[in-house]
């Protein structure tokens, strides 16, 4: 049996999809084909399985914002690690690494400026 070349998951928040590929034979991080320099925010669901220096992390994300990037390429990470070792799952569902946050933005209503903002009232 071969060991897998890579591990794969997938993250999203708001708009933003990271796609997560850990490699354990090269070290080097990329983030849409640039070499990038991890944020330890990001680093969290690998530092709380104690694998931090363990794997090369490659990235690919589209829409949203930098925030939204950050928190998508987290959860892409944490659901790379179930899949190299189920055992992580507990630890990182304690830790909630492994939920989505599910806020969106809300669609703008016809009548309305925005989402929920109505247009100006003047009395006369």
């Amino acid at each position: 049996m071969s060991e897998k070349k890579y591990y794969y998951g997938t993250g999203r928040r708001k708009t933003a999809v990271a796609r997560v590929r850990l490699y354990l034979d090269d070290k080097t991080n990329t983030l849409n084909g640039a070499s990038y320099d991890v944020p330890e925010k990001i680093k969290e669901p690998l530092a709380s399985v104690g694998k931090a220096d363990s794997f090369g992390i490659s990235v690919k994300v589209c829409g949203g914002g930098v925030s939204s990037w950050q928190d998508a390429i987290r959860l892409g990470i944490a659901r790379a690690l179930v899949a190299y070792n189920d055992e992580f799952r507990t630890t990182l569902k304690k830790s909630g690494f492994l939920s989505r946050d599910p806020r969106e933005k809300e669609r703008k209503k016809p009548g309305l400026k925005k989402a929920r903002r109505a247009p100006q009232w003047s009395k006369r």
